[in-house]
């Protein structure tokens, strides 16, 4: 279904004659691609999301989102956009947490620590693919039990890599960030960009 926004940047309008298709239901890679004045389609199916043992967060990623770049349907001047993102802390990698107790482990993790956000995209136009990630470092400041509780009960950390949305409540557990913030959010939207301008341009 189309995603409602803005128009589109006049450069993206004299350059798309194809249409971005996002293979991801996440709202928050929606709303970062509507604000950048992109206009595409939600398109997703079912990709099991297991990491192989030893597998490398960088690799897993990318695999995953190459998976599901794939796994959609669409016209050969179509690009599509899969993703996925994991939180690494530690050696530690936390996807999205299973309950509220695995949301206070995780959080528990992240507390008084550095850890990097790492999200792989793949864009894909016909038989031609791009894939890459990007890595961000973000750190946070100590939490108190009473503060992770808090936060868990909110509900906010369940659909979240790494059990917290840096652009929700947790934007006040964020001491610093190195590197890109949307990557942070879901989708590093410059890298993206640059890659969708060489697809979109037949590159």
């Amino acid at each position: 279904r189309a995603q409602p926004g803005r128009a589109p940047l006049p450069v993206a309008a004299t350059m798309v004659a194809s249409m971005l298709i996002l293979a991801s239901k996440s709202p928050r890679r929606s709303e970062i691609l509507t604000n950048a004045g992109f206009q595409f389609e939600v398109r997703t199916a079912g990709v099991p999301e297991v990491r192989a043992a030893s597998e490398h967060p960088v690799d897993y990623v990318r695999r995953l989102a190459r998976a599901k770049a794939a796994a959609v349907a669409a016209a050969a001047a179509d690009v599509v956009l899969g993703a996925d993102t994991v939180v690494v802390v530690g050696g530690s990698v936390l996807e999205k947490p299973v309950d509220a107790a695995d949301a206070r482990r995780m959080l528990g993790l992240l507390s008084g620590r550095e850890h990097d956000v790492i999200t792989g995209i793949c864009l894909r136009r016909g038989d031609g693919e791009i894939v890459d990630s990007e890595s961000t470092q973000v750190r946070f400041i100590g939490l108190s039990d009473a503060e992770i509780d808090a936060y868990v009960a909110s509900g906010e950390p369940m659909d979240k890599a790494g059990a917290y949305a840096i652009q929700g409540l947790a934007a006040k557990f964020i001491d610093r960030v190195a590197g890109c913030y949307f990557n942070v959010v879901g989708l590093p939207i410059a890298l993206f960009y640059r890659h969708w301008k060489r697809l979109a341009a037949g590159g």
